[in-house]
């Protein structure tokens, strides 16, 4: 039996590891990090928590007798893909990285490109009303910008002490409808978007952004490590086949 480790906390990790998990011929274990308190259900083997960088990964890879490594995490976990890249060379296990597109373009968007939260802030004029949509660390780049007023979105509560910016903070994730969030930009007034370009099928939020006109601050993705990458689901499942099974005798293939 071949052992697949996937380092999960995306939509198409989950997706990954459900599809994986009813064949006979694999051991998948999904890793989650544990940045986010209440993740979403995985099927499957789970495992909960950090490894302490790269050289933790190694030593779990090589004492799991892992014989691949799927990165499927998000698109700007730029440092847990260089830790996946390194480990995975460290303890000589296959390793491909998920490499979700970015959002498509459109010649009507309004989109202000910008390489981080920094810029991103710099880039809002003043007094504007703002929707954040960004984790909690990443927002502090606002912080400073007490002219504005931002709507952030969290799945979990911001911390105590924590710098925020000026504005309001509502719980929970985002909604797949995008007139839910013209209702939403417009009961409070939201003027600017402030996203990640976390790519994938357009997001609520920026069709909404298009419907309504209103401008988009996207913060430009980092670039993966080198190596082996995917962008649909069904080539990693096919780099799977070729990678632990090629050379079995009239292999079934992964579905």
């Amino acid at each position: 039996m071949a052992k697949v480790m996937i380092l999960g906390g995306t939509a198409e990790a989950g997706e990954l590891a459900a599809r994986l998990a009813g064949d006979t011929r694999l051991d998948t274990v999904t890793s989650l990090a544990g940045l986010t308190r209440l993740p979403q259900a995985v099927a499957g083997n789970v495992r909960r928590g950090g490894f302490g960088g790269p050289d933790g990964l190694a030593q779990a890879l090589r004492e799991g007798g892992y014989d691949a490594l799927v990165d499927a995490t998000h698109p700007f976990a730029a440092r847990i893909a260089q830790h996946a890249k390194e480990a995975a060379e460290m303890a000589q296990v296959p390793r491909i990285k998920l490499v979700r597109p970015g959002f498509e373009r459109r010649p009507d968007d309004h989109f202000i490109e910008v390489a981080d939260m920094a810029g991103a802030a710099a880039s809002i004029p003043q007094g504007a009303r703002v929707f954040l949509a960004a984790g909690r660390r990443e927002i502090r780049a606002f912080a400073e910008r007490q002219d504005l007023w931002c709507l952030m979105r969290m799945i979990e509560p911001p911390v105590a002490g924590e710098e925020f910016p000026r504005g309001e903070v509502i719980l929970g994730r985002p909604p797949n409808d995008p007139q839910a969030e013209i209702a939403l930009f417009k009961e409070h007034g939201i003027e600017w978007i402030v996203s990640k370009d976390s790519g994938g099928r357009a997001s609520a939020k920026i069709e909404a952004a298009r419907l309504l006109g209103l401008p988009v601050v996207l913060v430009r993705r980092p670039k993966p490590p080198e190596g082996p990458k995917a962008a649909q689901l069904e080539a990693i499942l096919e780099w799977l086949e070729t990678t632990l099974f090629a050379a079995a005798d009239a292999p079934a293939s992964l579905s």
